[in-house]
């Protein structure tokens, strides 16, 4: 690129910079805090589908199991506390999440990290040595407190980081992280069952300290990003830190745009109630209905209990953890594709394509379970198909890891002007762990009352969730996170809420003001 400060190209501010080995491996080294969250969600369904684990921790859930396992196939795992097991997690972690926003703008994103992966790591080896169910879960509560921590801060930091361009391929490096830590902890889950002496699950449930120790490593040697540079007062670091991220110099008008909203920021001396403020009601709709709707695509009923699902369905111990490799492997390759084409097609496209999907595939399962299991849930699979189910499984998981799944933390991170984003990405993560300790806590009962119809419930939330993006989600992709009050007001409905003084006037090398959106009206 040449001098200039910043190119305008159509409707859309590039600042002027290249993609750099340092922010590509610096956002790598942060996206590893996704491994912790990913392998947690991964871990504990299979786990919790071990006999010898609910022999030692809950002997009545595995006589049920034994009983019942010629009648009612939906409600085998039905009991409150196998379910607190997962789900105690997701409310430390909503809880933490208020914490690590405070911590967040005092002290930085990669502050946040360090804690996040260091009460993961204690978490870790509790629940690796836990004798009671007690342990269990307060080592489960540790683990809650990490994910808080994680989620707060690392979609941010990648955010931030970031430019334009990319900001969208290199966020969802943190969303490839879950996945990753998912498959990998349906592979130990895999192979831990086999394991002679009855000890496997404590080497799952204690191998979650090494991404925690990736996490926490990575973060006392990761650079602090210019925005919270900026925002901490430390400007010359900042301005140097920029134009290494960018690999230029030339970063006069970017550093400048940086400044002008950290100053804005600072004037605002309550960000909790800023962000309830009329001209923030886009930014704040969408913290909470994107990880709202996120969460009732119905994923975790997967990503969670996969094996007991399986198992449920008629699988067996080996063939169940198994089919959850299967579905893990079919998220990785499929998130891959949403970090090669979200930032060429947009993010609209993938959350419009991944509902249909996920539409089609839920309603199909639906109905096969009706037809096989019925009402009284006493009919079984022929092999073709549960071959069949475990396909739309597969194409239903990769729906999700296009678009729902990445497209979930990025675009709330990246919505957010400065003044408003720690307590508006806290929000996201305290709305994504409530309905995911929701989901978690229920699944199995709703599983057990509502059988098969379950899936068509998933199914309706998905239609609504679709409909909401196709009339109330612009198209945020290259626009610069400082400019993207212009993307709200120029949407047909969020524009009503953006007084006209409260767009970002930016001035072009000719004194013109530029405008930087690459927004598409439904």
């Amino acid at each position: 690129m040449a001098g200039g400060g910043f190119v305008s190209e159509g409707d859309v501010k590039h600042y002027q910079g290249k993609i750099t080995m340092f922010v590509l491996i610096t956002c790598m080294v942060a996206a590893t805090g996704g491994l912790i969250f990913g392998y947690d969600i991964g871990i504990s369904g299979g786990v919790t589908s071990m006999d010898v684990f609910l022999k030692k921790f809950f002997p009545d859930v595995y006589r049920k199991m034994k009983a019942m396992s010629d009648t009612n196939q939906y409600c085998k795992f039905d009991s409150q506390l196998l379910t607190s097991f997962t789900s105690s997690l997701y409310i430390a972690g909503l809880i933490a999440s208020f914490f690590a926003s405070a911590t967040t703008r005092a002290f930085g994103r990669k502050v946040s990290m360090l804690i996040g992966g260091a009460a993961f790591l204690v978490g870790s080896i509790v629940n690796g040595v836990a004798a009671n169910v007690a342990m269990l879960l307060i080592g489960r509560i540790l683990l809650g407190v990490g994910v808080g921590f994680a989620n707060q801060s690392v979609p941010v930091y990648l955010s931030e980081m970031a430019p334009a361009q990319l900001r969208g391929a290199l966020n969802i490096g943190f969303q490839l992280a879950i996945t990753l830590g998912i498959f990998i902890a349906n592979l130990v889950n895999y192979g831990t069952n086999k394991i002679k002496g009855g000890y496997g699950w404590r080497v799952s449930l204690g191998l979650a300290g090494v991404p925690a120790i990736l996490m926490a490593i990575g973060a006392v040697f990761l650079p602090d990003t210019p925005n919270s540079l900026i925002e901490r007062g430390h400007r010359e670091q900042a301005k140097a830190m920029l134009q290494k991220v960018r690999g230029t110099n030339d970063v006069d008008e970017e550093f400048q745009d940086l400044i002008e909203a950290s100053e804005a920021a600072m004037q605002v001396q309550h960000p909790w109630s800023n962000i309830l403020q009329k001209k923030y009601r886009p930014q704040l709709t969408m913290a909470i209905a994107i990880p709202f709707f996120q969460q009732l695509t119905g994923i975790n009923v997967i990503m969670f209990y996969a094996p007991v699902l399986f198992k449920t369905l008629g699988f067996g111990d080996d063939a169940a953890l198994m089919s959850a490799v299967i579905t893990g492997l079919v998220n990785v390759f499929a998130t891959f594709v949403s970090i090669f084409t979200v930032d060429k097609y947009g993010r609209r496209i993938l959350f419009l394509e991944g509902g249909i999907q996920m539409l089609i595939c839920q309603v199909a399962i639906g109905v096969i379970l009706g037809l096989k299991f019925g009402v009284a849930g006493t009919g079984s699979l022929s092999k073709g198909f549960a071959d069949l189910l475990l396909v739309l499984i597969c194409f239903y998981v990769a729906a999700f890891a296009w678009s729902w799944g990445p497209l979930g933390w990025l675009v709330p991170s990246e919505c957010f002007s400065l003044e408003i984003r720690s307590a508006g990405q806290a929000i996201t993560v305290a709305v994504n762990l409530l309905f995911t300790f929701i989901i978690a806590q229920c699944f199995l009962s709703m599983l057990c009352h509502f059988k098969f119809g379950l899936f068509f419930f998933f199914a309706a939330l998905v239609l609504i969730m679709t409909v909401f993006i196709f009339f109330f989600v612009p198209e945020t992709k290259n626009v610069p996170i400082e400019e993207m009050n212009r993307v709200w007001k120029k949407h047909w409905f969020w524009g009503r809420f953006i007084p006209d003084d409260e767009q970002q006037h930016h001035t072009s090398p000719s004194g013109e003001s530029s405008s930087s959106s690459d927004q598409s009206a439904p």
